[in-house]
């Protein structure tokens, strides 16, 4: 309970030192307090976690072909890796995943980059919204505790992160399948149980 309440502590002087309306540092306190009780990690992890993606995305950056001919998104969840996007061949493909490698602290690295052109702003669009979809489910889902789960969508196909229990795992893969525009569900879970 005392590291629960530091959590909330931390989130909610964060929130309160951002610029902007009362009420939406308010609520966004309020919501980074329920995610903190739902995930799993500890705070240590999760800044661990960002601070792996900030490193890989900033090396890939340095790239000029992964960075103006590819689009790649990074994501991390407990050490984990989640590399998706596009890019023209399997070599940048490659070059991608040693970059996330060489990161310290990597746990495991999953490549889903596709080889073709990145994708249009209208599809990036459509998957942002296809995501927004998904989550606003999960949050209407009782017992889901849905916070401690990352969605990411790439061109249909959505990516499901983070650590629940199995039961949780199947609820959340089988609300995602049911929206619209969803070609496929993959799963990168660590499951409770």
């Amino acid at each position: 309970m005392k590291n629960l309440s530091k959590k909330i502590s931390i989130i909610l002087g964060l929130s309160l030192a951002l610029q902007g309306c009362i009420f939406v540092a308010g609520a966004a306190a309020g919501a980074a307090a329920i995610a903190v009780v739902y995930d799993h990690r500890t705070i240590q992890n999760t800044l661990q976690d960002t601070e792996i993606a900030n490193k890989i995305a900033n090396r890939i950056f340095k790239v000029p072909y992964l960075h103006n001919e590819s689009h790649i998104e990074v994501t991390v969840f407990n050490r984990i890796v989640l590399l998706t996007g596009e890019t023209p061949s399997q070599e940048w493909r490659m070059r991608a995943e040693e970059i996330a490698k060489s990161v310290p602290d990597v746990g495991r690295i999953y490549n889903q980059i596709t080889i073709q052109g990145p994708t249009s702003s209208l599809t990036r669009t459509s998957d942002s919204w296809i995501t927004t979809k998904i989550k606003g489910q999960m949050l209407a889902t009782e017992d889901l505790k849905s916070s401690s789960i990352k969605v990411l969508t790439e061109n249909g196909v959505v990516y499901l992160m983070g650590i629940v229990s199995r039961q949780q795992a199947a609820t959340a893969v089988d609300i995602a399948r049911q929206v619209s525009g969803v070609q496929k569900v993959i799963k990168i879970f660590q499951y409770t149980n």
